[in-house]
């Protein structure tokens, strides 16, 4: 049996709200892992989360697209690895911005950033939510001539 693993563009018969709520609750989810798992980012109340993952999310969508093409040399040299620095330099700025939210050190940022990249990859598979999906498919039989069973072929003797 083979299996196909591609990414796909998905339309979503979503209403845009449902959409953003969904985004949003993701987010937060993975920034609340983050906060949980390393010792260097933490949250004073929920409400503080919340706020964290909605500006966090702001953030992605509107500045990271320009730090990406303004960093864009940079991100070829490093064969993409330049990205996590800016997600955690935007982790690190949500830090500064939201007071009851609290990123200690570039590293936290950093870890952070890698961290919720990944539990939010999971959970957009997961729920199918997002833009992109990756979806495991084994290939179906093809229509067309049936194929003969095999040994049922031409014999060649030697």
């Amino acid at each position: 049996m083979r299996v196909k693993l591609g990414w796909h563009r998905r339309e979503s018969a979503q209403s845009p709200l449902l959409r953003f709520l969904q985004r949003w609750l993701i987010n937060t989810a993975a920034v609340m892992v983050a906060a949980s798992v390393l010792p260097g980012i933490r949250y004073d109340s929920l409400v503080g989360l919340l706020v964290a993952g909605l500006v966090r999310g702001v953030l992605n969508a509107l500045e990271r697209p320009l730090l990406l093409l303004l960093s864009f040399p940079l991100v070829v040299l490093t064969l993409g690895l330049f990205t996590l620095v800016i997600n955690a330099l935007m982790l690190y700025f949500v830090g500064q911005v939201v007071k009851s939210f609290h990123v200690e050190t570039f590293w936290a940022a950093f870890w952070g950033g890698l961290l919720i990249s990944v539990v939010t990859l999971i959970l957009n598979t997961l729920t199918g939510s997002g833009e992109r999906r990756i979806d495991l498919r084994t290939p179906s039989a093809r229509p067309g001539p049936p194929r003969d069973p095999p040994g049922s072929g031409p014999i060649i003797d030697v």
